[in-house]
């Protein structure tokens, strides 16, 4: 089995912790919304391959500006070396800012439920509906309401096997996914930066995922 891959999640300007944690990640998401105008100094400082998004608040992020302002933000984010750009499957006009995405960068198309996990017949339906989109990668984001939650969202990365799919459940109930997501054949997992800066409930820090790993041997 290859190394489970980490992608750390950066919230603000702290370059320190950002060195840091970089020698066991693959991988960081550079969220706009969080870090503000200054992102763009942040990922100058890094040297592995990045994803941008840029959350609203309806979907559990920060950002206050227009919604023409926020995907500006994430096409400057393309040209500016993102390997992946993460857009959410409700976005309004999807379909004209997909091109302008892939001519630069792989699209990943989330969707988050931030009170329930679905039942897997829905979020198949979900995935199905990302793939249709264009999704290079498609990302589903539950809450875990309960333990079996867990294994609902690890099995829905079997039923995609030809597909790249990050699927994991939120809250202190959905942590055992998290850890679990990248051996079930999920393409990667998040975590984050340091303690106190997570971007999600459930959320552990990169250090505490990569110590698991290696205590598993991987």
């Amino acid at each position: 089995m290859k190394r489970p891959e980490i992608c750390a999640v950066i919230v603000d300007t702290d370059l320190d912790s950002l060195n840091k944690v970089e020698r066991v990640v693959d991988l960081f998401e550079v969220r706009i919304d969080l870090i503000g105008s200054g992102w763009s100094q942040v990922i100058e400082k890094l040297h592995k391959p990045w994803i941008a998004s840029n959350r609203t608040i309806a979907d559990g992020g920060k950002w206050r500006g227009s919604e023409e302002k926020r995907i500006s933000e994430l096409i400057k984010a393309a040209e500016m070396g993102a390997e992946i750009i993460d857009i959410e499957l409700g976005a309004k006009g999807l379909e004209y800012i997909r091109p302008m995405i892939k001519n630069k960068a792989k699209l990943l198309i989330s969707f988050h439920d931030w009170e329930s996990t679905q039942s897997p017949k829905n979020l198949s339906k979900i995935v199905q509906r990302q793939l249709a989109e264009g999704a290079d990668i498609c990302k589903i984001v539950t809450t875990a309401r309960k333990f079996e939650d867990n294994i609902t969202v690890l099995k829905l990365i079997a039923s995609f096997p030809a597909a790249k799919v990050v699927s994991f459940a939120m809250g202190e109930a959905g942590i055992v996914s998290r850890i679990l997501s990248p051996l079930a054949g999920g393409y990667f997992t998040y975590a984050a930066i340091k303690e106190g800066s997570e971007s999600a409930p459930g959320q552990i820090t990169a250090e505490e995922m990569r110590s698991i790993y290696r205590q598993i041997k991987l």
